[in-house]
This record gives C-alpha cells, structure tokens and sequence, in this order.
C-alpha cells in the first residue's frame, strides 16, 4: 500500500515537471516568433526607408561588425520617426552616421608603462 502511494506521487511529480517544460517550450517558442516577426518589420522598413546603395553598405558592414550596423540601422529608424532625415536614406548620409557612431565606439588600446 505505500508504494502504491509513493508510485502515484512519482507520477504527480513527473506530470509537473513534463507540464512545465512544455509551457517553457511554448514559451521559448512564442517569444523566438515574436522575434523573427519583429526583425522581419525592422528589414521591411529599413528596405523602404534605404536606398539600394545605402542597405549594401550597411549589410557589408554588418559582415564585419554587426552591433556598429545595428546602432547605425536604429539611429535611422529613430531619426526618420522623428522626421529629422527624410527618406530615401542614401549612402552618403549612412557613411556619415557610421564614422560618427564608430568614432564614439572605438576603442583604443593604451599601454601605460608605470615606474617605480
């Protein structure tokens, strides 16, 4: 008789821990939609606000450094909702936005010698 009561409580415990982890499967995958869904809107919009040069210089950019091309994509997202840049974006004001932008990010190694 207690192991029959042991094997049902074992049986509880299974069914919640196989519960959770399917709601946190479920979980994992409505947020990786709302994601896709989201980068999806981003690229449809930048492709409307961006000239075919201006999106050429920014995907080669992002082959090398990708968090520089996502700053740069959302400080022209930003300035167009904000009407401060009219679109189309061309390439001109997009390299000019990545050399301010990587001039504020740049990091410069320093060696400092310090004698005693």
């Amino acid at each position: 008789m207690v192991a029959e009561g042991f094997d049902s409580e074992l049986e509880e415990i299974l069914r919640r821990k196989q519960a959770e982890l399917a709601r946190r499967i479920e979980e994992e995958r409505r947020r990786r939609e709302a994601e896709l869904q989201a980068e999806a809107q981003r690229q449809a919009l930048l492709r409307r606000i961006l000239t075919p040069a201006a999106r050429e210089r920014l995907a080669n950019v992002r082959l090398v450094r990708p968090e520089l091309a996502k700053i740069v994509e959302d400080q022209i997202i930003a300035l167009v909702q904000a009407g401060r840049l009219q679109p189309p974006v061309d390439e001109d004001i997009v390299r000019e936005l990545l050399e301010a932008i990587y001039e504020q990010t740049r990091y410069e190694p320093r060696i400092r010698i310090k004698r005693k």
